[in-house]
């Protein structure tokens, strides 16, 4: 894995690994070994084999062990991985090794025309509005539910579509319009949650702050007006200059339903969505 801190890829492996590995970290850090790879070399066969024999390995396994250590490392930077793993790495009872499930989790900061690169023309999108956001510079991922999501930063949409399950309800997507989305950026935001058919109540969601609070409510009445649109639309506010967007919002003329809260305003979007006042 990438490990931050020295800026390098370190390659782990433990006896004691799992779904318990970072309590193991925590508790037992000299159970897990670590090999730092200079950028200039790579994965070195020595330090494969140094950790093989940490492992505890017989000698014919530690061979196949080198093998796939630095395949799994090959692999690592063909795909410009910031993690991949092999978890659990078994022995089987004739004594050979044999990878038992493997997981990668993948940069998206560079095009190397693979899976792991949304921005290049090579990937495979299924859903048309996930094409159509991308080039509006919309972060939107479609999913299931009836309650469209419209929110500025990835950690708020990810609470904002837990808060909605918790409440009874279901995300219709992910949508980060990001920091600092302008008028334009909003209606075309309007438009992709409003091609979902499935979607029944527009959910809001905005700590303003390079983004402000006034200016996305001024941007959010001229985009209902000029789409016509008809779905419940559901705010909650937060940050600079939030009192002055909330009389935005309610001298627009447009019945928009803002909650004081998170919590108040997921239930509001799950009533609207059902049906309800």
């Amino acid at each position: 894995m990438l490990d931050r801190a020295t800026a390098k890829i370190v390659f782990m492996a433990s006896q004691a690994g799992g779904m318990e590995i970072e309590k193991v970290a925590k508790e037992t850090p000299e159970l897990i070994y670590k090999e730092t790879i200079e950028p200039a070399l790579g994965l070195q066969p020595y330090q494969a084999r140094r950790l093989a024999f940490k492992l505890g390995l017989e000698k014919k396994q530690i061979n196949q062990a080198v093998s796939f250590m630095m395949g799994l490392y090959k692999a690592f930077v063909e795909s410009d991985a910031s993690l991949m793993e092999i978890n659990p790495f078994i022995t089987t009872k004739d004594g050979s090794l044999m990878l038992w499930t493997a997981r990668s989790t993948s940069t998206t900061t560079r095009c190397s025309g693979t899976r792991t690169c949304r921005s290049c023309a090579t990937w495979p999108r299924k859903d048309p509005l996930e094409v159509q956001a991308s080039k509006f510079n919309l972060n939107y991922i479609k999913l299931d539910g009836n309650i469209a999501c419209m929110v500025n930063g990835a950690g708020l949409a990810m609470a904002t579509m837990d808060i909605i399950s918790y409440a009874g309800g279901s995300p219709a997507n992910f949508l980060d319009v990001g920091g600092s989305a302008s008028q334009e950026q909003i209606e075309n935001a309007f438009e992709i949650l409003l091609s979902d058919p499935n979607v029944k109540a527009i959910f809001i969601n905005i700590f303003g702050g390079i983004l402000r609070v006034d200016i996305l409510a001024s941007a959010v009445v001229e985009a209902t007006k000029k789409l016509n649109v008809k779905l419940p639309i559901i705010l909650r506010l937060e940050g600079t200059n939030v009192e002055e967007g909330r009389k935005i919002l309610a001298e627009s003329g447009i019945k928009f339903q803002v909650g004081a809260t998170m919590k108040e305003a997921a239930d509001l979007a799950v009533a609207a969505a059902k049906g309800g006042k």
